[in-house]
């Protein structure tokens, strides 16, 4: 028997996560590289913990966990970017250390100490 009468199911509630989740999207950015050149060139610890989360960013995709690869993905993002502020005002702290030490040694060696 064939069932030409009865109409097709519904199609599934709308909702973001479904539609947007998959091979039908794309994935959240996972900032790897900014994650990457903020470690190297700017502040380690924070740079590692970006790396870590932009590296879960795509395995969450794949696993269907939405929620999941955009809030690693903001995470990775906000690592790098805590990452490079601090590495910017390490090195503004350095250079103020290195003129102050150098004024101060050029201040000692004109009184003849």
């Amino acid at each position: 028997m064939s069932d030409y009468g009865t109409p097709p199911p519904p199609p599934p509630p709308y909702t973001p996560d479904y539609y947007s989740s998959g091979a039908g999207g794309a994935p959240p950015p996972n900032y790897l590289v900014w994650a990457i050149l903020s470690t190297v060139l700017c502040c380690l610890p924070l740079g590692v913990v970006s790396i870590v989360f932009a590296a879960q960013v795509n395995s969450k995709w794949a696993a269907g966990d939405v929620a999941g690869a955009r809030e690693a993905s903001n995470k990775a993002k906000n690592f790098a970017m805590w990452s490079a502020i601090a590495g910017v005002v390490a090195g503004i702290l350095w250079l103020v250390f290195v003129v102050a030490l150098g004024s101060f040694g050029s201040s000692s060696m004109s009184n003849g100490y």
